[in-house]
């Protein structure tokens, strides 16, 4: 297996998918329920629209939230999975992250935050808020060229962020998300199975030859929804070192989470 960031304690990264039909209530008592149960990373997502159940069931705005978890949570990372790029411009989304960053900022050195990206794909959410929908490749060559700008943006920023934030980007199409994963992430998220994440590693090593990019502090991360401990264990074999599960409301599976967090505990020893 090539060489990437094995070498480093599990974690688990849990998405509250209540984002959607649910209150806000719900969703805050689940954050620091959450944070409580020892979860290293709390995540939501970019979508303005339901993406199961009723279509126009109720739905909150995820950079909202994530500012508010900043101020809420004191330990516990968090972020997007993932934030659309067609919806703000680069400097804005660079902007934004440095302001959560700082505002996640409390007893520690620095502040809490990962910047989940992806190119964007659901069409309900471009046409009803005035985004133009493009093409998969349009909008993948559209995240390619915004991820510089937010770099150059935080180096510009004052202040700026109080740590490199860390990128996470989502996808695993091999010609050009597995590219930018080589070029820009500290996180690779994928639903990749166990069998194939290997070849797919591989790429990305291919392509990080290629950028001349040292892959060893990359961190590889997959979902658990559906997967059982030997499916984890498999994943973890192939190099995966942090694992996410979703959880829905508004009845949210608590006890669900804490096997996770076991399986987790027992792997760290």
């Amino acid at each position: 297996m090539p060489d990437f960031a094995t070498d480093i304690p599990v974690r688990l990264g849990v998405q509250i998918a209540p984002q959607h039909h649910a209150s806000y209530a719900v969703i805050r008592d689940a954050v620091t329920r959450l944070e409580d149960m020892g979860v290293d990373i709390l995540l939501n997502w970019d979508h303005f629209f339901p993406l199961s159940g009723d279509p126009d069931g109720t739905h909150f705005e995820g950079w909202s939230m994530l500012a508010a978890w900043a101020e809420q949570t004191e330990r516990v990372e968090f972020g997007a999975l993932v934030n659309c790029n067609s919806y703000r411009n680069p400097d804005l989304q660079a902007d934004m992250a440095r302001t959560i960053d700082h505002i996640s900022k409390k007893g520690g050195d620095t502040g809490r935050f990962i910047f989940g990206t992806g190119s964007g794909w659901f069409e309900r959410d471009y046409t009803e808020y005035g985004y133009e929908f493009g093409t998969a490749g349009s909008r993948l060559d559209d995240l390619a060229e915004a991820l510089p700008r937010i770099e150059s943006r935080w180096a510009q920023l004052n202040p700026e962020p109080t740590r490199d934030i860390p990128i996470l980007i989502g996808g695993a199409g091999e010609q050009k998300t597995l590219r930018l994963v080589a070029r820009h992430a500290d996180i690779w998220h994928s639903f990749v199975s166990p069998e194939d994440l290997p070849r797919k590693l591989g790429i990305i090593e291919t392509w990080a030859e290629k950028e001349q990019r040292d892959t060893a502090s990359l961190v590889i991360s997959n979902e658990l929804k559906g997967r059982d401990e030997s499916d984890a264990q498999a994943l973890f074999d192939a190099g995966v070192r942090l694992f996410t599960i979703g959880v829905s409301g508004p009845d949210i599976d608590f006890d669900g989470v804490g096997r996770w967090l076991a399986w987790r505990d027992g792997l760290n020893g």
